[in-house]
């Protein structure tokens, strides 16, 4: 199967044709994001985004707004950045954290964390470099608890990452918040698929 590099109206269903769908696409996409999702730390989650995930998204907002055919432009310009683009792979990460005083004094220490998503294969590192649209922190340091950051892959290290059983480990070198986790067999193969 080829990847697919940009989700276009023909790929949206009609609201009609969608609800008939929803309840198993959303099945689908469940058991699709349960390799595509990894725990950095204690309080971010990385969820590595496809054509598939980016599609269901625009899926889903088109149908939670229900805004119609004019909708499906803007959320186009919205998430097809998010696409892998064949040597990449994209990862939207969430800081989680419940408490919602604690949650703030976090991310105020947090602020450049997206300059500092790294993926490491076989000892060498792929630095992540954040989505451009918007700035996802502030003058004051605070970060934003959703942040995008794609990772840009030679094809050299396409192969090392393609490699059954390679060591690959996600992680964040902040000063406020050094983690890292291996990334799983099951999760490297589906990941390997982003790419052509």
């Amino acid at each position: 199967m080829t990847n697919r590099h940009a989700i276009t109206a023909a790929d949206i269903l009609p609201r009609a044709d969608y609800a008939a769908v929803r309840a198993e696409r959303r099945r689908a996409m469940a058991a699709l994001k349960r390799n595509r999702r990894l725990e950095v730390g204690p309080h971010v989650t990385f969820y590595f985004e496809s054509f598939e995930t980016m599609r269901h998204q625009v899926q889903e907002m088109c149908w939670i707004e229900n805004g119609g055919e004019a909708q499906v432009p803007d959320e186009l310009a919205a998430y097809n950045p998010l696409v892998p683009q064949g040597s990449e792979l994209v990862a939207t990460f969430m800081i989680e954290i419940d408490d919602l005083e604690r949650r703030r004094r976090v991310l105020a220490r947090l602020g450049g964390i997206e300059e500092t998503a790294f993926i490491r294969v076989f000892g060498e590192t792929v630095q992540g470099m954040p989505e451009t649209d918007q700035d996802r922190t502030t003058a004051e340091g605070k970060a934003s608890s959703v942040q995008f950051v794609h990772f840009a892959f030679t094809p050299e290290q396409i192969a090392r990452f393609r490699t059954p059983g390679a060591e690959v480990v996600l992680g964040l070198s902040h000063a406020n918040y050094g983690h890292m986790a291996v990334v799983p067999e099951a999760m490297r193969a589906e990941l390997a698929k982003d790419f052509d």
